[in-house]
């Protein structure tokens, strides 16, 4: 089979990546020039930053072309290249293309990019947009495939993690730079000062969190926000610290998901 593209590396589409690539297939990751993921230890996104990243044993490397991208995409050893808008796959030619940018937005992404075309969340509909919609929200309906329709509409609200929902998110009060002052894996007190946003005219805004557990994920040092921007996660849970570097169970389902469609795609059942 031809490269799988996927477009976006952050933590939900490196969970596809992994079981995809795990499973024999070579992936291509189409990502954004400067990406915002927040967990960064389980995102191969940070092969943007760093030149390849390496996630439960799955080594990711930094392609320059698509040309380079097909030539290191193997079973075992995924891809990534910088390509927000996915101009490269008119060249990588995929037999399918999976949106899992989790932006509850379609960004571009066209059911004729490839034979079978897959979508991540709200912002599509199936058989329409792209041939299937797989949902991401948490609860009983969480990796159902959806072949007519969308999945449910987004709702602003983080899933409910150790009894707490929007309290765990952190998002930015100011525009500027970000700059954190611990580390991922930490634990953290509600009300602690996790980092500080410098905002143009050079002053500095303080970033707290709301409740006590452990750093789950943070934008790196110097990273540009917005107001309102997603900036860090906080688990509530003690023992998540071990989790950090591991990818969730959130993840690990929607690529089960993905993985059940490309399988029967693969064997004409589709």
């Amino acid at each position: 089979m031809r490269a799988i593209v996927i477009r976006g590396g952050g933590d939900l589409a490196t969970g596809v990546a992994h079981c995809l690539s795990k499973s024999g297939y070579p992936v291509i990751i189409l990502e954004h020039t400067r990406p915002s993921a927040i967990r960064r230890q389980v995102a191969f996104s940070q092969a943007v930053y760093e030149g390849q990243a390496c996630v439960e044993g799955i080594l990711c490397r930094k392609a320059e072309t698509p040309e380079e991208a097909l030539q290191i995409a193997a079973p075992l050893q995924p891809a990534l290249l910088v390509d927000p808008e996915g101009t490269s796959i008119s060249v990588i030619k995929p037999d399918i293309v999976i949106d899992a940018m989790i932006a509850k937005v379609n960004l571009g992404t066209r059911r004729d990019m490839a034979k079978l075309t897959i979508a991540l969340g709200p912002g599509f509909e199936a058989g329409k947009d792209v041939d299937y919609v797989i949902e991401t929200k948490r609860g009983h309906y969480l990796g159902r495939i959806i072949e007519k329709g969308s999945a449910i509409p987004n709702t602003g609200v983080p899933g409910i993690i150790g009894g707490y929902g929007k309290e765990r998110v952190i998002h930015a009060g100011h525009a500027g730079i970000f700059y954190g002052d611990f580390e991922i894996g930490d634990w953290v007190e509600a009300g602690a000062v996790i980092g500080k946003i410098k905002d143009e005219a050079g002053h500095e805004h303080t970033v707290k969190t709301e409740i006590s557990g452990v750093l789950r994920g943070m934008l790196p040092d110097g990273f540009p926000v917005t107001r309102g921007f997603k900036m860090a996660d906080v688990d509530p849970r003690a023992e998540s610290a071990v989790h950090c570097a591991l990818i969730s169970d959130k993840a690990r389902c929607l690529g089960g998901s993905v993985l059940e469609l490309v399988c029967a795609f693969e064997k004409g059942c589709l």
